[in-house]
């Protein structure tokens, strides 16, 4: 009998040992020494590995839809600086159009508020919009968990990624945050050029452009992520078919009519078409518009008429240079980086 008890607990221990076991690590957030610090809670939901990983499966899931088909990275997509380039506005599930054109996903853990109007604050919240949204996912959480709480993939990464292991929408929302926390555009030339680093040599052109930026573009476009996170008025003709009033949507107060956020500059080589609506194909044309194209909107911002002439006075070697430093705002490594890449 000692015998036949021996022989079992030596079975159960090789079957214990022949377990598969998971050991997550967590993920170190790197703040670029050119930056400003970073606003998102990192206490509150900590990037580990297998987090990270969920929430990349989860970004290009396009079972999370109501045609099984448009993901997150449908309209984010990584060759283009995660925005859907060639769309002025954003398509969505049954190819249904929206109004506003598809910002790129980047530096969002430096940002205090998200979406062209600021609809939300809080990045681990902010998929809700775009997954719910008629025109865009029209998921539905309890389909979705359905889904994933029968695909063995799923399981086992939910496991591995919170401690608890449940298949629920808030494990599923903070993983989407997690990967979107890491998704920093930080080695443009123009990085390595302000951290005083090789390959960051700029031309004489370039740097021209650059003066020309920091005397007519900076005060919105801020800090080296290129946004002072507010909102504005610059001046664009309202298309009358849609009205799109901007911040008012959320905010209702009239002062904030026609506002929208003032997007980051990183990454704009390769983010057309621009504006809110996608309305410029060109960064030519975004330029010409705040030289000689501003119309005296509602709330248009005091920024744009302090001087004699509406607008900022740009002639054509300045918009060239400008446009030559832009350029250099392009990192390739974030758009080649197969952490951020479909399986």
């Amino acid at each position: 009998m000692k015998k036949l008890v021996v022989i079992m607990m030596i079975g159960m221990l090789y079957s214990c040992s022949n377990q598969e076991v998971y050991v997550d690590v967590p993920l170190a957030f790197n703040k670029p020494s050119n930056f400003p610090d970073i606003v998102y809670n990192l206490q509150n939901n900590p990037p580990t590995q297998a987090g990270f990983e969920l929430g990349r499966k989860l970004f290009y899931e396009g079972r999370l839809s109501s045609d099984g088909l448009v993901s997150c990275g449908f309209c984010h997509i990584q060759a283009d600086a995660f925005t859907h380039h060639g769309h002025s506005i954003s398509h969505g599930v049954n190819n249904a159009q929206g109004t506003r054109n598809s910002p790129p996903i980047q530096n969002l853990a430096f940002q205090t508020a998200f979406m062209w109007d600021g609809a939300t604050t809080h990045l681990d919240l902010q998929p809700i919009i775009p997954f719910t949204s008629p025109i865009e996912m029209n998921g539905n959480f309890d389909a979705a968990l359905t889904m994933m709480k029968s695909d063995v993939t799923y399981k086992k990464m939910f496991k591995n990624a919170f401690t608890d292991g449940k298949i629920n929408s808030e494990n599923m929302l903070k993983a989407l945050g997690q990967f979107m926390t890491m998704m920093v555009s930080s080695n443009s030339r123009f990085d390595k050029y302000r951290r005083n680093e090789l390959g960051g040599e700029l031309t004489a052109t370039e740097l021209a452009g650059y003066a020309v930026f920091n005397q007519k573009c900076a005060t919105c476009h801020a800090t080296d992520l290129f946004t002072d996170n507010s909102y504005r008025n610059n001046g664009l003709p309202i298309n009358p078919q849609v009205n799109d009033v901007g911040r008012y949507r959320v905010t209702e107060l009239e002062s904030d009519r026609y506002k929208f956020k003032v997007p980051s500059l990183r990454n704009v080589e390769l983010t057309a078409p621009y504006m809110h609506d996608g309305r410029f194909f060109t960064l030519e044309g975004v330029l010409e518009h705040y030289n000689s194209g501003m119309v005296n909107t509602p709330n248009l911002d005091p920024l744009f008429t302090t001087g004699a002439t509406l607008g900022i006075p740009l002639n054509t070697t300045e918009k060239s240079q400008l446009i030559a430093f832009l350029k250099t705002l392009t990192d390739m490594e974030f758009i080649h980086d197969v952490r951020f890449s479909e399986f």
